[in-house]
C-alpha cells in the first residue's frame, strides 16, 4: 500500500488546492426586460431568449433566479 514518506506541509497542500475553488457564475442583462440572467438561458423574469418569447411569462415565475 502506498504511504507518503513525509508530512505534506500546509504550504504545499494549499498550492495543490489552489485550483479547487469554484468559478464565479457569470451573468448578463436580458435584452427584453433588463433583468440579470445566465448566458444562453431563457430569462427567468420574462421568458425571452434571443429576442423572442420562448416561454409564457406566467409559467416562468416559479423559476429560481440568478
Amino acid at each position: 500500500m502506498a504511504v507518503p514518506k513525509k508530512k505534506v506541509s500546509p504550504s504545499r497542500m494549499g498550492m495543490r488546492r489552489s485550483h479547487h475553488a469554484l468559478p464565479k457564475e457569470s451573468g448578463m442583462e436580458c435584452s427584453n426586460c433588463g433583468e440579470l440572467k445566465r448566458p444562453h438561458h431563457v430569462c427567468a423574469s420574462c421568458g425571452h431568449y434571443d429576442g423572442k418569447e420562448v416561454v409564457a411569462a406566467e409559467s416562468v415565475k416559479g423559476v429560481v433566479r440568478l
